[in-house]
């Protein structure tokens, strides 16, 4: 194997880097397995342990391995990764990449909105709205803590959604309620999974994720729908293209 280059302008621990990236790239680990130790990256590319030691926690920081305490440093499953330059439809997407999406509906109830919920669905003080709290799976893998909120005017048969996950929310929108999504608005931020969210996201506590509010609206322009979910940092990546 080619030694690392000790007099380049990039440091070392980032082409150790590069290196771990592209043994996983090329296949020689799979996910779940056990990379080299600390000790084993300090001989075979003859750096520090300081050096091995950044490279994999850069590593582990952006979701490409995981460390289990006592047994060593394993390649995490490939997230799911979403462009954000165009709308897209979540069950659409797992299904273009050869996933199976399952959706498990957890609540749907009529409720009274929150200012906020208002607001996103242009709603006058005394209108209601239906809530529907769902996880959104990828192969029987929970990705997403999902609650949705729908104009209940929007809504003429609420039971229809219980059939959500048999066809996806906005197939069912055209289909049932004649009403074709066209657009969306939406908003990221990072936060930490609460208690709560990773028993339903069979996840740990305090690990990161993304708070993803969406707004979707019909081709008039009328809000259709407010969403509220909780993304698994360590499954879901989403990026966009800048020229």
């Amino acid at each position: 194997m080619k030694p690392l280059q000790h007099g380049s302008v990039i440091p070392l621990y980032h082409q150790l880097m590069e290196r771990l990236k592209a043994s996983i790239e090329k296949g020689k680990w799979a996910p779940g397995d056990k990379i080299l130790s600390e000790n084993q990256l300090m001989d075979q590319f003859g750096v520090s342990r300081n050096t091995a030691k950044k490279a994999i926690e850069e590593l582990v920081q952006e979701g490409i391995l995981y460390r289990i305490q006592g047994k060593g440093t394993f390649v995490a499953k490939p997230k799911l990764q979403q462009s954000l330059n165009s709308f897209y439809s979540f069950s659409r997407v797992l299904k273009e990449k050869g996933l199976n999406p399952k959706d498990i509906i957890l609540k749907i109830e009529e409720m009274k909105p929150t200012e906020m919920i208002r607001e996103a669905l242009q709603l006058g003080e005394e209108e209601q709205v239906i809530e529907m709290k769902r996880l959104r799976c990828a192969n029987n893998e929970p990705y997403i803590l999902e609650s949705s909120f729908i104009p209940k005017h929007v809504v003429s048969d609420p039971e229809q959604l219980k059939h959500v996950g048999e066809i996806s929310l906005y197939d069912l929108f055209s289909q049932q309620f004649n009403i074709v999504v066209s657009r969306a608005k939406e908003a990221f931020e990072p936060v930490l999974i609460r208690a709560e969210e990773s028993e339903l996201l069979q996840t740990e506590e305090g690990k990161p994720a993304l708070l993803l509010e969406r707004t979707a609206y019909d081709v008039s322009g009328m809000p259709v729908e407010f969403c509220i979910s909780i993304v698994r940092g360590d499954r879901c990546r989403f990026y966009t293209e800048l020229t």
